[in-house]
């Protein structure tokens, strides 16, 4: 099976099912004739920027992470504004706080962006632990996210 028949299946199922897990997934894929171990699975998962986000249900599942037409910085910040609850600072490690099921896809996008501010994020449901080189460089790290909050809905 080529990848990016497989790829282009599995966007096509996620898309059309509320997929939550990778065993969802597999299963989902041997049901169209498609068999992929879990490490591939996984492979495509991070290749193809599928992340967990919350549905209108409340339900997890999987989406793939586009920032359409905007450039990375500027859907950084807008989803910084749109998410984003709380900020602290202790030493070379930024803690954001965002609205539930929304830490991974956060984090997704700081990743992406392969920021030299960041050497490493850590997410979860909520909060994001966003780790800098340095004490200065994640005080900069601070300010820059500071700025894209949004007060009416920082906690």
């Amino acid at each position: 099976m080529k990848k990016s028949i497989r790829q282009a299946r599995i966007e096509q199922l996620i898309n059309q099912y509320p997929i939550g897990t990778q065993e969802d997934l597999m299963k989902r894929l041997e049901d169209t004739g498609i068999k992929a171990t879990q490490a591939t699975i996984s492979r495509d998962i991070r290749e193809m920027q599928i992340v967990k986000t919350q549905d209108g249900q409340g339900n997890l599942r999987y989406t793939i992470f586009k920032a359409g037409n905007k450039s990375e910085k500027e859907h950084l910040r807008e989803t910084i504004n749109e998410v984003v609850t709380g900020l602290t600072r202790v030493e070379f490690i930024n803690i954001v706080r965002t609205l539930p099921s929304n830490g991974n896809l956060l984090a997704a996008i700081f990743d992406d962006l392969d920021m030299p501010e960041i050497a490493g994020t850590l997410a979860g449901h909520d909060t994001i632990f966003i780790i800098s080189p340095s004490e200065e460089v994640a005080k900069e790290m601070n300010e820059q996210i500071s700025e894209s909050m949004n007060p009416d809905i920082i906690h």
